[in-house]
Parts: structure tokens; C-alpha cells; sequence
């Protein structure tokens, strides 16, 4: 007991001391971005989605925490499993080079880490989530640090037509590097009420695309982004408040190949009626890490992920959401090792690649499993 108390102790100090740090810094606090206001809000309080005061999931879902639960888990986040890497997570780099051939009919991909994968995909080009900071928190200090370096810098990477935002939580919103990448022109496509956070921070409102479910934006004549149910919750901490933006999963359709990408959600029936209305998907990027007991209708297992996988008529899978940062409490490469258990046991085209590591859909390498220290 007397242990338990010097560790709160610490812990008490620790935060305190974050929470001045931060305070005191006034680009952390432009982290938090904006609440939703005029015309923007206007267009919320039209959702069927908006109860009025917030965004509510279909189906339920939240955080179930309770004053047991919290102390299970501040025990499992001191005395638990090995959440970070021991080893050096390999990573490839890609150069301008490497972008210089044609994408006119192909699906190439990227995955940068996390959340973050560069689709080359039938002409286009298109970000996911884009992360680049050192830490997904506000604080450059605070908060979850990635676990491998970045695989190319902001500067190196091509021309993008679109970057697609999902929900607003800073592990897949990322203040500087979208203000970055909003430097080249580039449109952000994302969910009712994010688009305050960017205009917040500087982003021209012509380059700003807000999408309710089922909605679309057409970036060609053939190529389409559609904006689809999924089950969350977001808020960045500050006045924007909690579920005051909505969160999403993502259909991207060309005239050749379409991908999927499941941002963050938990498991809910709409997936079959996705994969009825879009499907096949040549490639889904599906989230298998950062779940847990507290909250299990919000973040996909990787058991989940699969199943989901098939109902969205799914070829290939991409595991994405884990290996970069420790937003749970499970070991950390627990979700790729579960994942390739069940893919030896299903009919499931599984693709690993190390970050950085630029693949053709028509030509996958083998598995190598990296994360146990095995050489690429």
C-alpha cells in the first residue's frame, strides 16, 4: 500500500508539472484547436447524427470506466506488459525517386506508421491520417512517443490530391503536419465539425471538404471519396469539447481500384452494408491495435478487424493502428502477432510491411515478421 502511495505520489507531481508546462506554452494550447461555430454548425445541427448537443454513435459505445477500473488500470500501466519496443523497428525510406513512376492504373502503397499510408492509387494520390510529430499528445514533452523514426520527410513526399482526415484525436490529427502539408494546396477531406480545428489553425476554408456520413466528394469524374459510419468518439481537450466533431470510416473509389480505410471504430453492422454498396475493396487499411477492456466498442481487435474485413468483401489486408505509438495497455506487438495466428486459420491475404515500405498491390512480398526482430 505504502508503495501505491509514493507511486500516486509521483505520478501526482509528474502531472502537475506536465499540466504547468503546457499551460504555459501557447502553441500547445492552439493544439486544441476550435469549437464548431456558424455556418459550420449550422450544417451539424442538420445531422441525423447531432442530438443537439453532441455526435452519438448508432449502437451505443464509450468508455467504461469506473473507480475500480481506473485503478486496474493505472496498475497495468505501471506493472504491466512490455508496451514498448525492445528492438529497433526497421524502416525503409523511401526517396523523390521512388514516387517518379507512372500510377495512372496501379494501387501502390505506403504505410508510414500508425494510421498514416500513402495511397498511390489510379492516378491519385492520397494521406491517411497524417501523423509526423515526435509524440501523439499537444505536448511535445507529454504523451505517447512514436516507437520508429518518420520514413520520409514532408518536404520529400509527392504531390497529394487529398488528405483524409478521419476524427480529430491527436493520433490522427496532427496540428503541424497539417498545417505543413496545407502549404502545398492540397484539400482536406474530413468529418462534420474538424474542419473548425483547421481553419483554427490557419487552413484556408477553401481547401477544407466536411463530409456526414454516406456523403461524397469527387476528386475526378471517376475517382470518389465517400464518407462512411463508424463507431468512436472525439474532442481534443479545451472549449472544442467532447463528440462536438464526428468521427468516420472512409471509401475511396477509382476507375480502377478501391480501398477502404477504417480511421478508428469498433465493430457495427454497417460494415456489411459498406461492403454491399462499395465493395470488393482491392485493399482495406483496418485498425487491430489500441484496444482494450475499457473500452471495447470503440477500438477493433484484431479478431474484429477480420471479420470485418470479409463483410466489407475484402482481397487484401493491411493491418494498420498499431507498432508506432502505446495508446493501451497490451503488449505492443501483441495485435500483429494475434493477427497472423487467426490469418493462418482463415482465408485472409495478409500484407506486414515495415514502415516506410512502398508495395504494389499485384506484386506482395512475403510476411517477415519484424516486430519479433527478424530480418527484412
Amino acid at each position: 500500500m505504502r508503495i501505491l502511495i509514493i507511486i500516486l505520489g509521483i505520478s501526482a507531481v509528474i502531472a502537475i508539472a506536465g499540466f504547468l508546462t503546457f499551460y504555459f506554452s501557447t502553441d500547445n494550447l492552439k493544439q486544441f484547436g476550435a469549437a464548431p461555430s456558424g455556418k459550420r454548425l449550422e450544417r451539424i445541427l442538420q445531422s441525423p447524427h447531432y442530438n443537439g448537443t453532441e455526435f452519438v454513435n448508432q449502437h451505443g459505445g464509450g468508455l467504461n470506466f469506473t473507480a475500480s477500473s481506473f485503478m486496474t488500470m493505472f496498475k497495468e500501466y505501471f506493472f504491466g506488459k512490455d508496451r514498448t519496443p525492445k528492438i529497433e523497428i526497421p524502416v525503409n525510406k523511401p526517396t523523390g525517386d521512388d514516387f517518379a513512376e507512372s500510377i495512372d492504373s496501379s494501387l501502390v502503397f505506403t504505410w508510414m506508421g500508425h494510421s498514416t499510408v500513402l495511397l498511390e492509387m489510379d492516378g491519385m494520390r492520397i494521406l491517411t491520417d497524417p501523423v509526423w510529430s515526435e509524440r501523439s499528445s499537444p505536448s511535445s514533452i507529454y504523451g505517447p512517443k512514436r516507437f520508429h523514426e518518420i520514413p520520409i520527410a514532408l518536404d520529400d513526399l509527392p504531390h497529394l490530391d487529398a488528405v483524409i482526415i478521419s476524427h480529430d484525436h491527436y493520433d490522427h490529427l496532427d496540428m503541424k503536419t497539417v498545417v505543413k502539408l496545407s502549404q502545398t494546396g492540397t484539400i482536406f477531406i474530413t468529418t462534420l465539425g474538424v474542419g473548425a480545428h483547421l481553419e483554427e489553425w490557419g487552413i484556408d476554408s477553401s481547401q477544407i471538404i466536411e463530409l456526414d456520413w454516406w456523403e461524397g466528394y469527387p476528386l475526378s469524374d471517376q475517382f470518389k471519396l465517400v464518407c462512411t459510419p463508424a463507431q468512436h468518439f472525439s474532442g481534443r481537450g479545451g472549449l472544442s469539447g467532447r463528440n462536438k466533431t464526428f468521427w468516420s470510416t472512409w471509401v475511396i473509389t477509382g476507375p480502377e481500384h478501391r480501398v477502404f480505410f477504417c480511421g478508428d471504430t469498433g465493430e457495427i453492422p454497417e460494415f456489411e452494408e459498406i461492403g454491399e454498396k462499395f465493395g470488393p475493396f482491392d485493399l482495406t487499411l483496418m485498425k487491430i491495435g489500441a484496444y482494450g477492456d475499457l473500452w471495447p466498442d470503440i477500438h477493433l481487435r484484431p479478431e474484429q478487424a477480420v471479420r470485418l474485413h470479409h463483410k466489407l468483401r475484402g482481397e487484401v489486408f493491411l493491418p494498420i493502428h498499431w507498432g508506432t505509438f502505446d495508446l493501451a495497455m497490451h503488449d505492443w506487438k501483441e495485435p500483429i502477432i494475434d493477427l497472423l495466428k487467426i490469418a493462418q486459420n482463415e482465408d485472409l491475404t495478409l500484407v506486414t510491411p515495415i514502415p516506410g515500405q512502398r508495395i504494389n498491390i499485384d506484386s506482395l512480398p512475403p510476411i517477415h515478421q519484424w516486430w519479433l526482430g527478424e530480418k527484412v
